[in-house]
Protein backbone atom coordinates (compact mmCIF):
# COMPACT_ATOMS: atom_id res chain seq x y z
CA UNK A 1 0.00 0.00 0.00
CA UNK A 2 1.26 3.56 -0.68
CA UNK A 3 0.78 6.68 1.20
CA UNK A 4 -1.93 6.79 3.46
CA UNK A 5 -4.25 10.23 4.20
CA UNK A 6 -4.40 11.84 6.98
CA UNK A 7 -6.53 15.05 7.16
CA UNK A 8 -9.44 17.47 8.39
CA UNK A 9 -12.84 16.23 6.65
CA UNK A 10 -15.04 18.89 6.01
CA UNK A 11 -17.38 20.93 3.54
CA UNK A 12 -15.46 24.63 3.52
CA UNK A 13 -12.89 25.09 5.88
CA UNK A 14 -11.04 28.00 5.25
CA UNK A 15 -8.38 28.67 7.75
CA UNK A 16 -7.68 25.89 9.98
CA UNK A 17 -5.51 25.42 13.46
CA UNK A 18 -5.67 21.64 13.00
CA UNK A 19 -2.85 21.74 10.20
CA UNK A 20 -0.28 23.22 12.07
CA UNK A 21 -1.31 20.99 15.26
CA UNK A 22 -1.22 17.65 14.01
CA UNK A 23 2.49 18.69 12.23
CA UNK A 24 3.31 19.60 15.94
CA UNK A 25 2.62 16.41 17.15
CA UNK A 26 4.72 14.22 13.97
CA UNK A 27 1.53 13.65 11.20
CA UNK A 28 3.61 15.88 8.97
CA UNK A 29 1.57 14.70 6.06
CA UNK A 30 -2.13 15.93 7.86
CA UNK A 31 -4.03 18.07 5.44
CA UNK A 32 -7.45 19.83 4.64
CA UNK A 33 -9.76 17.81 2.72
CA UNK A 34 -12.83 19.86 1.12
CA UNK A 35 -15.81 17.47 -0.31
CA UNK A 36 -19.01 17.58 -1.63
CA UNK A 37 -21.64 15.62 0.36
CA UNK A 38 -22.38 13.48 -2.79
CA UNK A 39 -18.46 12.65 -2.84
CA UNK A 40 -18.55 11.53 1.06
CA UNK A 41 -19.13 7.64 0.50
CA UNK A 42 -16.38 7.01 -2.42
CA UNK A 43 -13.91 8.92 -0.43
CA UNK A 44 -14.42 6.66 2.52
CA UNK A 45 -14.46 3.83 0.99
CA UNK A 46 -10.68 4.60 0.05
CA UNK A 47 -8.47 1.69 1.15
CA UNK A 48 -5.55 4.12 2.26
CA UNK A 49 -7.37 6.23 4.41
CA UNK A 50 -4.81 5.82 7.62
CA UNK A 51 -6.78 9.53 10.03
CA UNK A 52 -9.24 11.73 9.59
CA UNK A 53 -10.99 14.08 11.76
CA UNK A 54 -14.09 15.09 10.65
CA UNK A 55 -16.28 18.70 10.79
CA UNK A 56 -18.86 20.38 10.15
CA UNK A 57 -21.41 19.85 8.16
CA UNK A 58 -20.38 15.92 8.46
CA UNK A 59 -20.02 14.73 11.67
CA UNK A 60 -23.40 12.60 11.71
CA UNK A 61 -23.22 12.12 7.90
CA UNK A 62 -20.19 10.00 8.10
CA UNK A 63 -21.70 7.34 10.71
CA UNK A 64 -23.63 5.41 8.35
CA UNK A 65 -20.40 4.70 6.24
CA UNK A 66 -18.42 3.49 9.25
CA UNK A 67 -17.54 -0.27 10.66
CA UNK A 68 -17.04 -0.08 14.41
CA UNK A 69 -18.54 3.36 16.36
CA UNK A 70 -17.15 4.02 19.59
CA UNK A 71 -19.90 3.58 22.42
CA UNK A 72 -18.62 7.25 23.78
CA UNK A 73 -19.77 8.52 19.65
CA UNK A 74 -22.57 6.29 19.65
CA UNK A 75 -23.77 8.01 22.53
CA UNK A 76 -22.93 11.66 21.79
CA UNK A 77 -24.44 11.06 18.11
CA UNK A 78 -21.51 12.53 16.49
CA UNK A 79 -18.03 11.53 15.30
CA UNK A 80 -15.03 13.58 14.64
CA UNK A 81 -12.26 10.96 14.52
CA UNK A 82 -12.17 8.32 11.62
CA UNK A 83 -9.20 5.67 11.48
CA UNK A 84 -8.99 2.27 8.98
CA UNK A 85 -7.25 -0.48 10.76
CA UNK A 86 -5.12 -3.39 9.94
CA UNK A 87 -8.27 -5.42 9.53
CA UNK A 88 -9.50 -3.10 6.68
CA UNK A 89 -12.45 -1.78 8.84
CA UNK A 90 -12.84 2.06 9.86
CA UNK A 91 -13.31 3.13 13.12
CA UNK A 92 -15.11 6.16 14.32
CA UNK A 93 -14.65 7.94 17.92
CA UNK A 94 -15.42 11.40 19.11
CA UNK A 95 -12.32 13.05 20.99
CA UNK A 96 -13.73 16.07 21.12
CA UNK A 97 -14.98 14.40 24.33
CA UNK A 98 -11.75 13.86 25.92
CA UNK A 99 -10.69 17.73 24.53
CA UNK A 100 -13.44 19.10 26.91
CA UNK A 101 -12.66 16.68 29.85
CA UNK A 102 -8.68 18.05 29.15
CA UNK A 103 -9.92 21.68 28.71
CA UNK A 104 -12.44 21.96 32.22
CA UNK A 105 -9.61 19.87 34.23
CA UNK A 106 -7.32 22.07 33.20
CA UNK A 107 -8.79 25.49 33.57
CA UNK A 108 -9.59 23.39 37.76
CA UNK A 109 -13.59 23.89 36.86
CA UNK A 110 -15.11 20.98 38.77
CA UNK A 111 -18.52 19.84 36.93
CA UNK A 112 -19.08 16.98 39.53
CA UNK A 113 -22.24 17.74 42.02
CA UNK A 114 -22.66 21.07 39.81
CA UNK A 115 -25.67 22.35 37.75
CA UNK A 116 -24.29 23.12 34.57
CA UNK A 117 -26.03 24.98 31.70
CA UNK A 118 -25.49 24.56 28.39
CA UNK A 119 -25.95 27.47 25.48
CA UNK A 120 -26.91 25.84 22.53
CA UNK A 121 -28.12 22.45 21.21
CA UNK A 122 -25.84 21.67 18.20
CA UNK A 123 -23.17 19.11 17.79
CA UNK A 124 -20.70 20.63 20.47
CA UNK A 125 -23.62 20.72 22.64
CA UNK A 126 -24.45 17.48 23.02
CA UNK A 127 -20.52 16.38 23.76
CA UNK A 128 -20.31 18.92 26.45
CA UNK A 129 -23.85 17.62 27.40
CA UNK A 130 -21.68 14.21 27.36
CA UNK A 131 -18.97 14.74 29.35
CA UNK A 132 -21.12 16.60 31.71
CA UNK A 133 -22.50 13.92 32.65
CA UNK A 134 -19.39 11.21 32.85
CA UNK A 135 -17.48 14.25 34.88
CA UNK A 136 -20.78 13.74 37.76
CA UNK A 137 -22.59 16.90 37.04
CA UNK A 138 -26.16 16.83 39.19
CA UNK A 139 -28.07 18.97 36.56
CA UNK A 140 -27.58 19.99 33.34
CA UNK A 141 -29.98 21.99 31.28
CA UNK A 142 -29.36 22.73 27.09
CA UNK A 143 -30.46 26.65 26.57
CA UNK A 144 -31.89 26.63 22.67
CA UNK A 145 -33.56 29.93 21.17
CA UNK A 146 -36.60 27.91 20.97
CA UNK A 147 -36.72 25.31 23.04
CA UNK A 148 -38.36 24.27 26.60
CA UNK A 149 -35.34 26.41 28.40
CA UNK A 150 -34.67 29.47 26.65
CA UNK A 151 -33.07 32.20 26.69
CA UNK A 152 -36.62 33.95 27.23
CA UNK A 153 -36.56 32.14 30.93
CA UNK A 154 -32.66 32.30 31.89
CA UNK A 155 -33.92 33.01 35.14
CA UNK A 156 -35.32 29.83 36.00
CA UNK A 157 -31.80 28.43 36.13
CA UNK A 158 -30.27 31.16 38.28
CA UNK A 159 -28.77 28.53 40.07
CA UNK A 160 -26.69 27.36 37.85
CA UNK A 161 -22.96 26.84 39.00
CA UNK A 162 -21.24 26.24 35.48
CA UNK A 163 -21.72 28.01 31.95
CA UNK A 164 -20.88 26.11 28.71
CA UNK A 165 -21.42 28.21 25.44
CA UNK A 166 -21.24 25.85 22.44
CA UNK A 167 -22.64 28.44 20.41
CA UNK A 168 -21.13 30.37 17.72
CA UNK A 169 -21.64 34.05 19.17
CA UNK A 170 -18.82 35.89 20.13
CA UNK A 171 -16.46 33.95 17.20
CA UNK A 172 -14.62 36.00 15.13
CA UNK A 173 -14.98 38.32 12.95
CA UNK A 174 -18.31 38.88 14.78
CA UNK A 175 -16.22 39.65 18.43
CA UNK A 176 -17.56 41.60 21.19
CA UNK A 177 -20.61 40.12 21.40
CA UNK A 178 -22.54 37.43 24.29
CA UNK A 179 -24.86 34.66 24.54
CA UNK A 180 -25.82 36.02 28.39
CA UNK A 181 -25.07 38.09 30.74
CA UNK A 182 -23.18 36.15 33.42
CA UNK A 183 -25.12 38.45 35.88
CA UNK A 184 -28.04 35.97 35.39
CA UNK A 185 -26.10 33.33 37.11
CA UNK A 186 -25.15 34.70 40.80
CA UNK A 187 -23.81 31.36 41.65
CA UNK A 188 -21.59 30.73 38.91
CA UNK A 189 -17.93 29.28 39.52
CA UNK A 190 -16.99 28.36 35.81
CA UNK A 191 -17.30 29.40 32.52
CA UNK A 192 -16.08 27.33 29.72
CA UNK A 193 -16.47 28.88 25.81
CA UNK A 194 -15.62 26.60 22.91
CA UNK A 195 -14.85 29.25 21.04
CA UNK A 196 -10.93 29.72 19.98
CA UNK A 197 -10.77 32.71 18.00
CA UNK A 198 -10.50 35.28 19.71
CA UNK A 199 -8.43 34.10 22.44
CA UNK A 200 -11.12 36.09 24.65
CA UNK A 201 -14.91 36.25 23.88
CA UNK A 202 -16.79 38.59 25.47
CA UNK A 203 -18.31 35.95 27.94
CA UNK A 204 -14.73 34.97 29.02
CA UNK A 205 -14.02 38.40 29.57
CA UNK A 206 -17.08 38.80 31.86
CA UNK A 207 -15.63 36.33 33.09
CA UNK A 208 -12.03 37.27 34.08
CA UNK A 209 -13.74 40.76 35.35
CA UNK A 210 -15.87 38.77 37.84
CA UNK A 211 -13.16 36.38 39.07
CA UNK A 212 -15.05 33.41 37.93
CA UNK A 213 -12.44 30.48 36.38
CA UNK A 214 -12.60 30.25 32.81
CA UNK A 215 -11.42 28.99 29.77
CA UNK A 216 -11.67 29.42 26.15
CA UNK A 217 -12.12 26.56 23.56
CA UNK A 218 -8.53 25.74 22.23
CA UNK A 219 -6.85 23.82 24.82
CA UNK A 220 -9.91 21.23 23.82
CA UNK A 221 -8.93 21.66 20.42
CA UNK A 222 -5.70 20.80 20.93
CA UNK A 223 -6.40 17.63 23.62
CA UNK A 224 -9.04 16.00 20.51
CA UNK A 225 -6.40 16.01 18.58
CA UNK A 226 -3.66 14.78 20.61
CA UNK A 227 -6.37 11.68 21.28
CA UNK A 228 -7.25 11.98 17.58
CA UNK A 229 -3.54 11.11 16.81
CA UNK A 230 -3.17 8.01 19.22
CA UNK A 231 -6.20 6.16 17.43
CA UNK A 232 -4.44 7.24 14.22
CA UNK A 233 -1.08 5.37 15.21
CA UNK A 234 -2.18 3.13 17.92
CA UNK A 235 0.04 4.78 19.96
CA UNK A 236 -0.06 6.86 23.58
CA UNK A 237 1.04 10.37 23.51
CA UNK A 238 2.02 12.42 26.89
CA UNK A 239 -0.50 14.56 28.40
CA UNK A 240 2.75 17.45 28.16
CA UNK A 241 2.69 17.49 24.23
CA UNK A 242 -0.89 19.39 24.66
CA UNK A 243 0.36 22.06 26.88
CA UNK A 244 3.47 21.90 25.03
CA UNK A 245 1.07 22.87 21.04
CA UNK A 246 -1.08 25.01 23.42
CA UNK A 247 1.79 27.28 24.23
CA UNK A 248 3.33 27.37 20.75
CA UNK A 249 0.10 28.19 19.66
CA UNK A 250 -0.89 31.06 22.02
CA UNK A 251 2.67 32.71 21.50
CA UNK A 252 1.84 32.41 17.54
CA UNK A 253 -1.41 33.54 18.30
CA UNK A 254 -1.13 36.34 20.60
CA UNK A 255 -0.89 39.86 19.45
CA UNK A 256 1.73 42.58 20.88
CA UNK A 257 0.31 45.45 22.10
CA UNK A 258 1.93 49.05 22.89
CA UNK A 259 0.02 51.70 24.63
CA UNK A 260 1.64 54.87 26.52
CA UNK A 261 2.09 58.29 26.30
CA UNK A 262 2.24 60.09 22.97
CA UNK A 263 6.02 60.29 22.21
CA UNK A 264 6.99 57.52 24.13
CA UNK A 265 8.41 55.56 20.92
CA UNK A 266 5.36 53.11 20.28
CA UNK A 267 6.07 53.34 16.40
CA UNK A 268 9.90 52.92 16.68
CA UNK A 269 9.71 50.05 18.94
CA UNK A 270 7.15 49.08 17.07
CA UNK A 271 9.18 48.76 13.68
CA UNK A 272 12.08 47.46 15.84
CA UNK A 273 9.86 44.79 17.14
CA UNK A 274 9.30 43.70 13.33
CA UNK A 275 11.98 43.90 12.09
CA UNK A 276 12.82 41.02 15.67
CA UNK A 277 9.65 39.20 15.05
CA UNK A 278 9.00 39.01 11.34
CA UNK A 279 5.11 40.34 12.17
CA UNK A 280 3.32 42.85 11.07
CA UNK A 281 3.19 46.05 12.59
CA UNK A 282 -0.25 47.79 12.46
CA UNK A 283 0.03 51.18 13.47
CA UNK A 284 -3.76 52.74 14.34
CA UNK A 285 -3.38 56.13 13.62
CA UNK A 286 -1.38 55.39 10.20
CA UNK A 287 -5.13 53.37 9.54
CA UNK A 288 -6.99 56.85 10.71
CA UNK A 289 -5.10 58.53 8.48
CA UNK A 290 -5.52 56.51 5.78
CA UNK A 291 -9.08 56.05 6.18
CA UNK A 292 -9.56 59.91 6.60
CA UNK A 293 -7.40 60.95 3.63
CA UNK A 294 -6.14 63.32 5.72
CA UNK A 295 -3.43 63.90 8.57
CA UNK A 296 -4.55 63.57 12.59
CA UNK A 297 -3.84 67.74 13.30
CA UNK A 298 -6.14 68.45 10.37
CA UNK A 299 -8.66 65.59 11.63
CA UNK A 300 -9.00 67.11 14.37
CA UNK A 301 -9.24 70.98 13.30
CA UNK A 302 -12.22 70.01 11.32
CA UNK A 303 -14.04 67.73 13.47
CA UNK A 304 -12.62 68.27 17.12
CA UNK A 305 -11.11 65.43 19.45
CA UNK A 306 -14.58 64.31 19.52
CA UNK A 307 -14.42 62.98 15.54
CA UNK A 308 -10.88 61.46 16.10
CA UNK A 309 -11.72 59.13 18.89
CA UNK A 310 -14.79 57.90 16.59
CA UNK A 311 -12.50 57.00 13.79
CA UNK A 312 -9.49 55.84 16.67
CA UNK A 313 -12.42 53.35 18.27
CA UNK A 314 -13.86 51.58 15.27
CA UNK A 315 -10.25 51.21 13.78
CA UNK A 316 -8.91 49.58 17.33
CA UNK A 317 -11.90 47.10 16.75
CA UNK A 318 -10.78 46.22 13.64
CA UNK A 319 -7.49 45.57 14.69
CA UNK A 320 -7.93 43.72 17.66
CA UNK A 321 -9.79 40.98 15.83
CA UNK A 322 -6.51 40.48 13.94
CA UNK A 323 -4.30 37.81 15.33
CA UNK A 324 0.00 36.80 15.49
CA UNK A 325 0.48 41.18 15.25
CA UNK A 326 2.22 44.12 16.69
CA UNK A 327 -0.28 46.64 17.24
CA UNK A 328 0.86 50.22 17.52
CA UNK A 329 -1.73 52.41 19.69
CA UNK A 330 -2.55 56.29 20.03
CA UNK A 331 -1.23 58.05 23.48
CA UNK A 332 -4.76 58.85 23.90
CA UNK A 333 -6.33 55.09 23.41
CA UNK A 334 -7.05 54.81 26.66
CA UNK A 335 -9.28 57.26 27.14
CA UNK A 336 -12.23 55.64 25.71
CA UNK A 337 -12.67 52.31 28.34
CA UNK A 338 -14.19 50.49 25.27
CA UNK A 339 -10.90 50.28 23.23
CA UNK A 340 -9.99 47.85 26.37
CA UNK A 341 -11.94 44.74 25.12
CA UNK A 342 -10.70 44.77 21.30
CA UNK A 343 -6.96 45.08 22.31
CA UNK A 344 -7.42 42.20 25.20
CA UNK A 345 -9.40 39.84 23.63
CA UNK A 346 -6.48 38.46 21.76
CA UNK A 347 -3.43 40.72 23.24
CA UNK A 348 -0.82 41.34 25.39
CA UNK A 349 -0.87 44.85 26.51
CA UNK A 350 2.62 46.61 26.99
CA UNK A 351 3.09 49.95 28.48
CA UNK A 352 5.74 51.72 27.21
CA UNK A 353 7.08 54.72 29.78
CA UNK A 354 9.86 57.31 28.59
CA UNK A 355 10.76 60.47 30.72
CA UNK A 356 8.46 63.31 30.05
CA UNK A 357 11.11 65.70 29.43
CA UNK A 358 12.10 63.82 26.25
CA UNK A 359 8.72 63.42 24.39
CA UNK A 360 8.62 65.24 21.42
CA UNK A 361 4.93 67.34 20.75
CA UNK A 362 5.32 68.06 17.30
CA UNK A 363 2.33 66.92 15.12
CA UNK A 364 0.63 65.89 18.17
CA UNK A 365 -2.01 68.49 18.52
CA UNK A 366 -2.77 66.98 22.04
CA UNK A 367 0.77 67.35 23.06
CA UNK A 368 1.36 70.93 21.41
CA UNK A 369 1.76 73.84 24.10
CA UNK A 370 0.83 71.07 27.17
CA UNK A 371 1.51 70.08 30.30
CA UNK A 372 2.84 66.92 29.95
CA UNK A 373 3.02 65.99 33.26
CA UNK A 374 -1.12 66.92 33.89
CA UNK A 375 -1.09 64.89 31.10
CA UNK A 376 0.31 62.20 32.41
CA UNK A 377 -1.34 62.34 36.27
CA UNK A 378 -4.31 62.06 33.93
CA UNK A 379 -3.39 58.61 31.83
CA UNK A 380 -1.10 57.17 34.15
CA UNK A 381 -4.53 55.16 35.83
CA UNK A 382 -5.73 54.51 32.64
CA UNK A 383 -2.67 53.12 31.72
CA UNK A 384 -2.45 51.00 34.71
CA UNK A 385 -6.03 49.75 33.37
CA UNK A 386 -4.82 48.70 30.46
CA UNK A 387 -1.46 46.98 30.71
CA UNK A 388 -0.36 43.51 31.36
CA UNK A 389 3.15 44.29 31.86
CA UNK A 390 5.48 48.09 32.25
CA UNK A 391 8.42 48.43 29.89
CA UNK A 392 10.95 51.55 30.31
CA UNK A 393 11.81 52.71 27.60
CA UNK A 394 15.57 53.93 28.77
CA UNK A 395 17.60 52.41 26.60
CA UNK A 396 17.95 51.64 23.02
CA UNK A 397 15.04 50.68 20.65
CA UNK A 398 16.39 47.52 19.96
CA UNK A 399 17.15 46.61 23.75
CA UNK A 400 13.44 47.88 24.44
CA UNK A 401 12.39 45.31 21.91
CA UNK A 402 14.48 42.48 22.85
CA UNK A 403 12.66 43.21 26.17
CA UNK A 404 9.27 43.08 24.98
CA UNK A 405 9.81 39.98 22.87
CA UNK A 406 11.10 38.62 26.22
CA UNK A 407 9.16 38.52 28.02
CA UNK A 408 6.37 38.02 25.45
CA UNK A 409 8.04 34.26 24.72
CA UNK A 410 7.88 33.78 28.06
CA UNK A 411 4.34 34.71 29.39
CA UNK A 412 2.31 34.54 26.52
CA UNK A 413 1.91 31.15 25.88
CA UNK A 414 -0.48 30.79 28.92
Amino acid sequence: MGEKVYGLLGRKLGHSWSVPIHAALGCADYQLIELEPAQLEPFLARRDIGGLNVTIPYKRDVMPFCDVIDPMARAIGSVNTLTRRADGKLYAFNTDAAGFCWMAQRACIQLAGRKVVILGSGGASLTAAACARRLGAREIVVISRSGENNYGNLDRHADAEIVVNTTPVGMYPNTGAAPVDLSAFPRCKGVLDVIYNPRRTALLMQAEALGIPCSDGLPMLVAQAKAAEEHFFERSIPDSENERILSMLRRDATNIVLIGMPGCGKTTVGEALAALTGRDAIDIDARIVSRAGCSIPEIFAQGGESAFRALEREETAEAGKLSGKIILTGGGVVKDSRNYAPLHQNGRIYHLIRDLHVLPTDGRPLSQGADLAVMWVERAPLYARFRDAVIQNSGTIQETARLIWRDFCENSGT
